[in-house]
């Protein structure tokens, strides 16, 4: 799994990230119902929208589960760009363009509305992606977001530290560190977006043993990128960190089960006709007379 980094260092592989995107491309379900659940819910979000977005560009990650969810005239769509930087992942898409999240080939104030689904916590500079964003949007518009949050995986976190301690002294970074909720408040504001607004939630899926989680971690193209990681894993400690999966998490069903944070992010491109936070000083009654109104209505009541 990736991480959000908060500048631009260089944290992730990106042709190693593509390669392996590159692999998902032809591992991964049609309808994988991670995927799907997810995109599903970020979509979501244009129902309580009264406007529409004419042109949409739609960001790597899960990009073909939203793809194949924006049709019948939804939000009033009517051209979807699906930008990758993995060429196996657009094979299918009609309207595509090949780039890169960290270098978007997007021209300024084009854009009603941007989509990137389950693709940002591999950006190694995210603060400079998401202001490619703000820029390539029209004013007042739509950016929509979800990545994994820094609860994902925590069983297998916990597994693979207590193998790692037992069998070989020490630990290692075996699956990156990812943002929590409070970092994606900041993100959108040092981005420039206006109205932001994050929210989470949590899946968890069952899995009939840990070869099959990691065989749907590679489907999603979610395997380690990181630049300085270990190559190669130990055999037994592989081993005794699937033992401890199965000893501390397997339920009654013999399934073992891993836990996916997400995060939902919105921000809007800035635009006059927003709604504009009163300017301090401007109030015209003290917090001890709204107080005191409480009061009274609850003694009339």
């Amino acid at each position: 799994m990736g991480g959000l980094s908060s500048g631009p260092a260089d944290i992730f592989d990106r042709d190693l990230k593509r390669a392996h995107r590159d692999r998902a491309a032809w591992l991964q379900k049609k309808d994988d119902p991670l995927q799907v659940e997810v995109a599903e819910q970020l979509l979501d979000r244009l129902e309580d929208c009264k406007r529409t977005f004419p042109v949409v560009a739609v960001l790597g990650g899960s990009g073909r589960a939203v793809l194949q969810r924006l049709g019948g005239g939804r939000a009033g769509i009517q051209k979807v760009i699906y930008l990758d930087s993995s060429r196996d992942m657009l094979i299918s898409a009609k309207q595509h363009q090949q780039g890169d999240e960290e270098m978007l080939p997007l021209r300024r104030h084009s854009l009603d509305l941007i989509i990137t689904c389950l693709g940002l916590h591999w950006v190694n500079d995210l603060p400079g992606a998401m202001i490619q964003c703000r820029q390539a949007l029209k004013p007042d518009g739509l950016f929509l977001s979800a990545f994994w949050g820094g609860d994902t995986l925590q069983e297998l976190r916990i597994a693979f530290a207590l193998a790692e301690q037992e069998v070989e002294g020490g630990l290692s970074a075996r699956i990156s560190p990812l943002a929590q909720v409070r970092d994606a408040g900041n993100l959108l504001t040092r981005a420039g977006f206006s109205i932001p607004s994050v929210d989470t939630d949590e899946i968890t899926v069952q899995y009939n043993g840990i070869d099959d989680l990691y065989h749907h971690l590679r489907g999603m193209g979610e395997s380690n990128a990181v630049h300085i990681r270990r190559p190669l894993m130990r055999q037994a400690t592989a081993k005794r960190a699937a033992e401890i999966y199965a000893e501390r998490f397997m339920n009654q069903d013999g399934l073992l089960p891993a836990t996916y944070q997400v995060i939902y992010m919105t921000g809007w491109s800035p635009h006059d006709r927003q709604q504009q936070a009163m300017p301090r000083g401007s109030a015209t009654k003290s917090f001890e007379d709204l107080q005191a109104m409480i009061e009274k209505q609850q003694k009339g009541s």
